[in-house]
């Protein structure tokens, strides 16, 4: 356990000493008070920008949190799991009554969505819709998970019998990876995996055909890469006829460097190096572009030239999946070369993007929060963060930095606590949606499930209750989930994503459903930025082609790779307890902090 307190590795006063002031800090921080005079933890590496205040915001004191978060009953607990499970269900079955074989369903008018062929540039729509099935494909695993093997087999065989990815559809490369080709090669593993951890979930007569399915769409994205000077790809391509010729040079770098998880695992389970070459070689090209002078990225690049077009700089869209998946490809594939520029990645971040006080739970200042600026000199660039930034506690978990992942939880679940919603755009000065769509996305969700799975803190049960009661009090539809138009008065778009099934009823489904196999010892699994299961396997470090791309020889690649002398990390699924025993039923912010928050967002 880390950060627990062993008898007799100091010695019997020092132990006793050291119990003392565990229980003392325990008793403060449930009665919501700040010990008078306590020091500010300083974090080595993070500069005097971390320590600016941002906005004037007052201390106060308080136990009503206390007394709201700090149990949850097992039997409501069993309540929402299965709240969680029906509101998959109504979604998934109306979009097979009504949708499929299309992309999406429109659950207000209870009808199936494809790409907008009227209107190719219509991006928000023909990115994502390929006219395959999409929100079948992507929901696969998530039937597993909840154990339903009949409808899993019957899934995966309209998916091998119905779908074919010879289309005339125009889609944005790194949309097309991470739900179709990382769902196929998430079902193709559990179809195959000889343990069966979540029941019998083989099919007879299954040869393989999502993984030639996986693969067949990897070749078809493959000429985004051709005919580009810096190896990034570009943007989109057409399924049938290859990169556009009226294509943009401009992509972001989570939409560049956001492949490798998937495309390495193809190319791990296949031996052919072709995917996780080109993948990796951009991760690289973006990497070198990096400022000289802060480390940071922008977030728009030209592919050929290598010229950043948008300096800005943050963890939200266009940058946030890059990051993330720096460390779960190290987690994965165990290449040094990842974990050495997530961690240079994330000290560039602690040094230039984060504000507020030092520590999380400690000191006086305002709340940590990470801001947008400039990618050259790290000047504040506006005052709106995104709720795809929402991802960024759950990264912070798997790198094993609780206490701040527990910080910045706390702000997102305050603007929640206001709109009952994640507006996209939430500008922290004025304290009001800068833009105020919500699609039902999924990273608060996810960051609640991995914070509770690092400190079992019933806190966080809660915290997932008051987000499916919104969904189902003002996100429900006559057939389905529908995107929020506008967080405040609570408008309905007739949409529903197909990452609401994918991730964000998983994410809940997951953190009341304690039984589950993904959480009982020896299970090691990882999700991909779209929510699928990839587990930590030996057939994912083992290559033949390490020669060709690798910069640095190696030794074999272990699990054993994984130990937290290296990384300090473990998976969501292994129960990482990552916060000592005395504070695992407290609340993991200390309510003085928590009202300073919600002061913050305006609850107060």
């Amino acid at each position: 356990m880390l950060g627990g307190v062993r008898p007799g590795s100091g010695g019997p006063v020092m132990w006793w000493s050291t119990v003392l002031l565990l229980l003392r800090l325990g008793l403060h921080a449930l009665l919501g008070l700040v010990l008078p005079g306590a020091a500010t933890v300083v974090v080595p590496g993070v500069n005097a920008v971390c320590r600016a205040s941002y906005g004037p915001f007052v201390l106060g004191a308080g136990d009503e949190y206390g007394r709201r978060y700090s149990s949850f009953p097992v039997g409501l607990r069993k309540e929402m799991r299965e709240k969680a499970r029906g509101m998959f269900s109504f979604g998934y079955d109306n979009y097979m009554t009504y949708a499929f074989p299309e992309d999406e369903l429109n659950p207000i008018l209870c009808r199936g969505r494809g790409p907008d062929h009227g209107d190719p540039s219509n991006l928000n729509i023909n990115d994502v819709l390929g006219n395959y099935s999409l929100t079948l494909i992507d929901a696969l695993d998530t039937l597993a998970v909840m154990g339903n093997a009949t409808e899993f087999h019957r899934a995966v065989r309209l998916v091998i019998d119905t779908v074919s990815f010879d289309k005339n559809s125009t889609v944005q490369v790194f949309e097309a990876t991470i739900r179709i080709l990382g769902s196929l090669l998430s079902a193709h593993i559990i179809l195959t995996d000889t343990k069966q951890p979540f029941g019998n979930m083989t099919l007879s007569g299954y040869d393989n055909e999502l993984l030639h399915m996986a693969h067949d769409l990897a070749v078809r994205l493959l000429p985004a890469f051709e005919n580009t000077k810096t190896g990034m790809p570009y943007p989109r391509v057409n399924l049938k006829k290859g990169v556009p010729p009226d294509s943009r040079n401009e992509t972001c770098p989570a939409g560049a460097g956001s492949l490798l998880v998937e495309f390495g695992i193809l190319s791990r389970l296949l031996g052919d190096s072709t995917f996780e070459l080109v993948a990796r070689r951009a991760v690289r090209a973006l990497w070198s572009l990096r400022s000289n002078n802060t480390g940071l990225l922008g977030n728009v690049v030209n592919i050929q030239t290598g010229q950043w077009v948008g300096k800005l700089s943050g963890l939200g869209a266009g940058l946030d999946s890059f990051f993330e998946y720096l460390l779960k490809s190290y987690i994965l594939f165990g290449e040094d070369e990842d974990l050495e520029m997530f961690n240079e990645a994330y000290k560039s971040i602690q040094n230039h993007l984060r504000r507020g006080r030092e520590a999380c739970n400690e000191g006086e200042g305002d709340p940590p929060l990470y801001v947008n600026v400039n990618m050259l000199n790290g000047q504040l660039m506006n005052t709106w963060i995104d709720s795809l930034q929402a991802f960024f506690p759950g990264l912070q978990v798997l790198k094993g930095d609780i206490e701040d992942a527990i910080c910045l939880h706390a702000f997102y679940y305050a603007i929640w606590k206001r709109y009952g919603a994640l507006p996209e755009r939430y500008n922290w000065q004025l304290q009001a949606p800068d833009v105020s769509f919500y699609p039902l996305r999924p990273e608060l969700v996810e960051s609640t499930y991995l914070l509770y799975q690092a400190t079992k803190n019933p806190f966080y049960l809660h915290v997932g209750m008051d987000i499916l009661l919104s969904l189902e009090k003002h996100a429900k539809a006559k057939c389905g989930y529908a995107t929020l138009h506008h967080v405040v008065d609570k408008s309905q778009e007739d949409r529903m994503e197909s990452f609401f099934l994918s991730e964000t009823c998983k994410y809940l489904y997951l953190l009341f459903d304690e039984d589950n196999p993904l959480h009982h010892v020896g299970n090691k699994y990882l999700f991909t930025t779209e929510g699928h299961l990839i587990p930590l396997d030996s057939r994912l470090r083992d290559t033949s082609w390490q020669d060709i791309f690798h910069r640095k020889s190696k030794v074999q690649q272990t699990q054993e790779k994984l130990s937290q002398t290296k990384l300090q990390t473990g998976n969501s699924s292994s129960n990482c307890y990552r916060v000592p025993e005395e504070r695992r039923f407290a609340l993991p912010l200390k309510s003085v902090y928590m009202r300073q928050i919600d002061q913050m967002v305006g609850l107060l």
